[in-house]
């Protein structure tokens, strides 16, 4: 049966570009028959990547067979993965988050999570040497995704590791980061042809906190305006998300990327309190600016209070 390599749901550009680059390996260098799935619709800056060096869109799966051999990547969180997954034949974790706990395993497996701001920086250590036999659009991949978790090299997750294997790709592709990131920043503003509700979800985890059931999204961008502008309507969907989606609260950052920034919205009480509490700050209105804070893993949910 054919190993499938895939991430979290709502697939960003870490979870998108992993199991391609982890499936190549397996195939081309591992001798394992592997291929990359996807948890739900990739994101704009993932579409992005998937077009710009050549790959085909991975089938999108809602859940996987008992027994069938997986490999999970860029989370380690059973809400994050498929209904079915711990039936199934887990033969891998690589991940750069925190270990959350509750996967089941049917044998010993190698485990690989490093304290690293992306996923494919943590893959080019372990595939070694035989990055040279990599195809462009693998290296391409990999480069892509350490620019977006880093925000180029923005984020304070960022290590001294990210940063040296990206500019070893960029140079061995040919390419300036500043100018290859701003392309990949352009794709991922764009959201104009989403729905609020899909916007909500588009970058989104479900954390529970002090017993409140939460959505965290953020949605990252060069261009807040664009996301901004529609804040009344957003909020007003926040409810319906909520409430489709078995949680007690929405909160939705919008993360500044070139102002280093992220502005929450704050559409009742709840959410007031939350604020405030997380981020020792005083809400005056519908929207809180939060200086400095750009990273759900780091900055966020570790600050989080109800």
């Amino acid at each position: 049966m054919t190993l499938q390599v895939f991430g979290h749901k709502s697939p960003d550009t870490d979870s998108t570009g992993s199991p391609l680059i982890w499936a190549w390996y397996l195939n081309e260098i591992r001798g394992e028959e592997a291929k990359p799935v996807l948890l739900g619709e990739p994101n704009t800056e993932a579409a992005f990547m998937l077009e710009r060096w050549g790959f085909e869109k991975p089938e999108i799966i809602a859940d996987v067979e008992a027994d069938a051999p997986v490999v999970i990547v860029d989370t380690n969180n059973p809400a994050e993965l498929p209904a079915s997954v711990n039936s199934a034949d887990i033969r891998g974790i690589i991940d750069h988050h925190r270990l959350v706990g509750g996967l089941e395993t049917k044998g010993p497996i190698e485990i690989r999570i490093e304290p690293l701001a992306c996923t494919a920086t943590i893959m080019w250590k372990m595939i070694g040497k035989d990055m040279a036999q990599a195809p462009k659009a693998i290296k391409g991949a990999m480069l892509t995704c350490i620019l977006s978790d880093t925000l180029e090299f923005r984020s304070p997750t960022t290590t001294q590791e990210d940063k040296a294997v990206a500019h070893a790709l960029a140079e061995d592709l040919g390419l300036e980061i500043p100018a290859y990131a701003a392309e990949m920043f352009a794709a991922k503003s764009d959201v104009s042809a989403f729905s609020d509700a899909e916007l909500i979800r588009m970058d989104s985890k479900e954390y529970t906190v002090d017993g409140v059931k939460l959505r965290v999204s953020v949605l990252e961008t060069t261009a807040p305006e664009q996301v901004l502008s529609r804040k009344e309507s957003l909020m007003a969907s926040m409810t319906d998300v909520a409430a489709e989606d078995g949680v007690d609260e929405v909160t939705l950052f919008v993360v500044d990327i070139l102002n280093e920034e992220a502005t929450l919205l704050v559409p009742n009480d709840r959410v007031k309190t939350i604020a405030e509490k997380s981020f020792d700050t005083q809400v005056a209105g519908d929207t809180v600016v939060l200086p400095g804070v750009m990273s759900r893993k780091k900055q966020i949910i570790p600050n989080l209070k109800a």
